[in-house]
């Protein structure tokens, strides 16, 4: 109650200051086509904001759940396309997008008076001071552009991934990571994998066509806005011997590539960090190995005690 209330006084104050010609806003643009910017571009930082969490949500369910309708499945040949690069890209050209509006969403809510000026809604110099520092502007594009996209999102994943919209930005986003303005950060991300071993997720769960077939798919979620769709739930009981196996057999390939790639090293340093991957593969595969006895003797337990009953 008490957010919404200071919500409702932020709104107030900006817009008040809007039409009154206080704040940064340039020169020339009518108060209502500014307004218009406003609610416009927070709407597509919003959409950008629960595409971000819906795009993530639903990268780790099978292409036939996410294949929903005709929209979703063009969205998922452009997200999971090409080497799986359209996610990340996505990322990149989502955050170019995104400062862009804020860009202008900042003029328009930061307030800003003259000095012959009246101070906005004829509030004290201390107050007009505090609402020159844009601090309602931020809660403002926080709540409304941020937060309540991302809980609608992470509940309904597919819903975004199905929207029009969805499409149309998602190409905009990748538009801007083609230009290359940020590329920087593939090569900063693609060091940061090699000095911390990182595998992708399927090494240790599998695909979720993988878990699916094993018995182990997706939970559906607690529902409702801000609770995740989709979670991954792998049960205790009638674990398969199988998913070990699948696990252990992954491990084994990279390990049995990261020792190659050892005696290829050029350097002491580079085949240090390949020896660090080796180390971090042999404690997972330890931990499999000790998971599976714990299961394995949780099923004898629970079948001893069915015999006995």
């Amino acid at each position: 109650l008490f957010s919404c209330a200071f919500l409702v006084f932020a709104f107030t104050v900006t817009l008040s200051a809007l039409f009154d010609g206080k704040t940064t806003m340039w020169e020339g643009v009518p108060s209502a086509v500014a307004v218009i910017f406003f609610f416009g571009l927070m709407s597509v930082v919003g959409m950008l904001e629960g595409m971000q969490i819906a795009f993530f949500a639903v990268a780790k369910i099978t292409e036939a759940e996410r294949n929903a309708n005709p929209w979703a499945r063009w969205t998922c040949d452009l997200l999971f396309g090409n080497g799986g690069r359209g996610l990340p890209g996505f990322m990149i050209g989502r955050q170019l997008c995104v400062v862009s509006c804020f860009f202008v969403i900042a003029r328009v809510t930061t307030v800003d008076i003259e000095d012959d000026e009246s101070n906005v809604l004829g509030v004290g110099d201390g107050a007009q001071k505090f609402f020159e520092t844009g601090l309602l502007g931020a809660l403002i594009t926080t709540i409304v552009a941020s937060i309540a996209w991302q809980l609608v999102a992470g509940a309904f994943p597919l819903t975004f991934l199905g929207n029009p919209i969805t499409y149309g930005l998602l190409r905009i986003c990748l538009f801007l990571e083609a230009t290359g303005i940020c590329s920087g950060a593939w090569v900063l991300a693609d060091i940061h994998k090699s000095i911390a071993g990182f595998q992708k997720d399927e090494v240790y769960i599998g695909t979720a066509e993988e878990r699916a077939a094993m018995g182990h798919g997706d939970g559906k979620g607690l529902g409702g806005a801000g609770h995740l769709a989709g979670a991954i739930i792998l049960p205790e009981e009638e674990v398969d011997p199988g998913m070990y196996t699948a696990q252990r057999n992954k491990i084994l390939t990279s390990i049995s590539m990261l020792r190659e790639q050892v005696k290829e090293s050029a350097t002491e340093e580079e085949a240090a960090v390949f020896e660090a991957s080796i180390a971090k593969e042999v404690a997972h595969l330890e931990k499999i190995n000790k998971d599976q006895e714990y299961h394995t003797k949780k099923t004898e337990e629970a079948k001893d005690v069915e015999m006995a009953e």
